[in-house]
């Protein structure tokens, strides 16, 4: 395929997949998408380790870093993990002692704050980002606010586009004044933090929002995000005028994934209605797959989720414990497990290698394309 977004980025077919799985980023490259690696699962001390591994594994085809710059955090620059701990209240530390215990998972008080920075803060953050730019990476996403200066110039300096995430047109327009090359106009379908405008609406209100800025905004290339799992749906897309289809949740239920056995066999079984914005995941409304966990922290008499970055800092620990005690066995802790999902969860059938998968969207997208071209050519 042969567009702007193509030709900014070496992707083949425009498909890119989102994973904190360094497997599924390579295996969609080469296979002729785009991956892109979720950097927010690792400390600085981890990246450089799966960077190296994506380039001896992705035999010289294009790939991609998502690293998290939230606005609203520019103020915890210089916080220690302790001053992160310290933030915390002991009686959310009880709260997920008893949640846990209540589902047959145990966890000690001292077990509940993960104990490392969160991946977001500031200092963090703009470790993560020297690191990418020590590899052969061909774009580099920024969600959660304006991407910063910093990001921008050092990705002009080194020939990188820079791609930005936006809920609403707005957004789009902001994002692009400050120097975005690539927009992703992700609806309030998809996984993780989302806004409330669905993709159907949102991509298309973004192109003309652009194109009415005139050049050069108006010709940045806008990649459509939010509940895409096939082929058909990224045609779709590409017909309202979006050049790419951004995907998340389809590759949580391959072969490769980070996902526990246990929250596969749930995305497997997960109708579309089965996911909920809820800040009990990050502290930031997230669509996740329902369960008992986003239950006990949205009831009115349960302590308020805490704020973005903190909420992490408990979910995380207290989530590993519940993957690992559902996959001994444990019905209530199951019932208890949840992971970031969109609303295409409805379409997932069965676990997939992500090969498998790509090969999946590049057929049935050429399947729409065609009847397009035969129901044009009818008239």
């Amino acid at each position: 395929m042969d567009n702007d977004l193509c030709r900014l980025t070496g992707a083949e077919f425009p498909l890119f997949a989102f994973s904190h799985c360094r497997d599924v980023v390579a295996a969609v490259s080469r296979a002729g998408g785009f991956g892109v690696l979720g950097c927010s699962s690792f400390g600085s001390h981890q990246l450089e380790e799966e960077l190296a591994w994506i380039d001896a594994h992705v035999d010289g085809k294009p790939y991609g870093v998502d690293i998290l710059f939230p606005q609203v955090q520019q103020a915890s620059s210089g916080m220690s993990m302790d001053d992160f701990a310290a933030a915390i209240p002991p009686g959310h530390v009880d709260f997920v002692v008893d949640l846990l215990a209540r589902h047959d998972v145990t966890i000690a008080r001292s077990e509940v704050i993960r104990d490392r920075l969160p991946p977001t803060a500031p200092d963090e953050a703009e470790r993560l980002m020297e690191i990418a730019f020590r590899h052969p990476i061909r774009l580099i996403a920024n969600a959660l606010g304006v991407a910063p200066p910093l990001m921008i110039a050092h990705a002009k300096a080194a020939g990188v586009p820079v791609a930005a995430l936006v809920g609403t047109k707005d957004h789009a327009i902001k994002q692009v004044q400050a120097g975005v090359d690539i927009i992703v106009a992700q609806g309030t379908e998809a996984a993780g933090h989302c806004g409330d405008i669905s993709t159907l609406v949102l991509v298309p209100e973004v192109i003309r929002a652009l194109r009415l800025l005139g050049r050069p905004y108006g010709d940045i290339p806008v990649i459509a995000a939010g509940g895409i799992v096939t082929g058909e749906q990224m045609a779709g897309a590409m017909a309202m005028g979006a050049q790419g289809a951004w995907t998340g949740t389809v590759w949580l239920a391959t072969t490769q994934a980070e996902t526990s056995p246990v929250i596969r066999e749930k995305m497997v079984e997960a109708r579309s209605q089965d996911t909920v914005r809820s800040k009990a995941r990050s502290g930031k409304p997230c669509r996740q797959l329902k369960s008992a966990w986003n239950e006990a922290w949205d009831s009115p008499d349960t302590p308020d989720p805490l704020p973005f970055p903190l909420m992490p800092l408990i979910c995380v620990p207290a989530l590993n414990k519940t993957f690992a005690a559902a996959e001994a066995g444990s019905v209530s802790a199951k019932r208890l497990a949840t992971y970031e999902s969109g609303q295409g969860v409805g379409m997932i059938e069965a676990v997939r290698s992500a090969t498998a998968v790509v090969q999946d969207f590049k057929q049935e997208f050429a399947d729409a394309f065609a009847q397009f071209v035969r129901m044009v050519a009818a008239d």
